[in-house]
């Protein structure tokens, strides 16, 4: 039986919608939100500067134990200021899905990812992702919160950002 589960996060950034898209519709702004132990490195190159729907973008990047791993994402669907989807046809995860979401708010813009993915290995993998993948996944998130907010400002609330529980799609 496999196990397919949701991370969500959600963050609030007191800038205009404009300026989140741009930085975020930019392939190479994601090394500058990833932790740095991570090492993610593009190593194709871009057609493009601006994401598009098909884009392929390739990475080598080290997200656990100093092993290094192939990333290759796939821009899958784009709505301009709105939202973009990129899933992983090559890469750690049997299944990844990641949907970036943009809606404009009082004060700046309201930005929720939305993670689904599956490990390999059935029940090992369900092992591997308890004690290892979920928590380098947080990390990744908690990382990518300050580096936005470093990087854009910060709202005046205690708690931004939030997740939900694994879900099944058995």
């Amino acid at each position: 039986m496999s196990k397919v589960y949701r991370i969500k996060y959600e963050q609030k950034i007191p800038v205009s919608l404009d300026t989140i898209w741009e930085f975020m519709s930019t392939p190479r702004s994601l090394a500058k939100i990833t932790p740095p132990d991570v090492r993610m490195e593009m190593t194709g190159e871009l057609d493009s500067e601006k994401m598009y729907a098909g884009q392929i973008i390739q990475y080598k990047l080290y997200p656990l134990l100093g092993i290094k791993m192939t990333w290759v994402t796939e821009i899958t669907q784009v709505k301009e200021k709105e939202y973009f989807v990129d899933t992983q046809p090559f890469g750690p995860y049997s299944f990844w899905h990641h949907k970036h979401f943009f809606k404009e708010i009082a004060g700046g813009v309201l930005m929720t990812d939305i993670i689904d993915y599956k490990l390999p290995m059935g029940f090992i993998g369900r092992i591997i992702n308890a004690l290892v993948v979920r928590k380098k996944l947080e990390k990744v998130f908690k990382h990518r919160f300050k580096a936005m907010e470093k990087l854009f400002g910060s709202f005046d609330y205690p708690s931004a950002t939030h997740r939900t529980g694994a879900q099944s799609a058995d």
